[in-house]
């Protein structure tokens, strides 16, 4: 059964469209070799591939995607070669090979719409139904991990455009950081103790210098004023 349409014609005045019709593996490769445009188009725009891919000559779509052939080609109503094809190797190969199973022609039908209409069979259906199922999968999980991808860089910019605009808050927190690792390296090398004997060997004499330039005790009061 052929699953370009009902009203299509199987001939052509293109050597090469019609070898694809035919499913005529070496002519189509004489011609090819010979110099052929492999993405020559009929009247409504259809390519080889287009019809070497509705009769599932799927041998021959290699061999004009070997030569060159655009996989992506679509005819004048917006369809790709999936959108006219009903075999299961033919559209292994054409998904395997980069087009979109859930791409939309002019009319907004998919391959799958289109296949249900032609009524091929419920082998094709399931596959096409399937791979259109594992696309939506595949966008979903695609679309969750730019969103986390974006919203790390948008935290990091933030981040970064504070330690811009703080430059004074950066500098200090490096030299707060820089005097606590200071700090702690030399109670760790004299120890605790002996740390706390020298500050508070060091609060005493600071008391009697305070009192030997001002002649006052600290902290008592009532003490006698001096005289100038």
């Amino acid at each position: 059964m052929s699953y370009v349409f009902v009203n299509d014609s199987s001939q052509t005045n293109v050597p090469l469209l019609q070898a694809c019709i035919d499913g005529d593996f070496n002519y189509s490769k004489r011609l090819l070799e010979s110099g052929f445009d492999p993405n020559i188009r009929d009247s409504r725009g259809r390519t080889g591939l287009h019809l070497a891919a509705a009769r599932g000559n799927v041998d021959i779509c290699q061999l004009l995607h070997k030569f060159g052939a655009d996989l992506l080609a679509t005819d004048y109503q917006g369809n790709t070669a999936l959108h006219l094809c009903g075999h299961v190797d033919t559209i292994q190969f054409l998904v395997s090979n980069g087009l979109k199973i859930d791409i939309c022609n002019h009319q907004g039908a998919t391959p799958l719409v289109l296949a249900k209409r032609r009524g091929v069979n419920k082998e094709v259906i399931r596959m096409l139904e399937s791979l259109e199922e594992q696309e939506v999968k595949g966008f979903n999980r695609g679309t969750h991990s730019k969103m986390e991808t974006m919203q790390t860089v948008e935290s990091e910019r933030a981040m970064e455009s504070h330690s811009l605009l703080n430059p004074n808050l950066q500098q200090g927190e490096g030299v707060l950081s820089s005097f606590r690792t200071t700090w702690q390296e030399f109670v760790e090398d004299l120890g605790f103790w002996r740390v706390l004997l020298l500050l508070i060997v060091i609060a005493l004499l600071s008391l009697g210098i305070a009192y030997y330039v001002s002649g006052v005790l600290p902290f008592v009061e009532n003490q006698p004023e001096l005289v100038h």
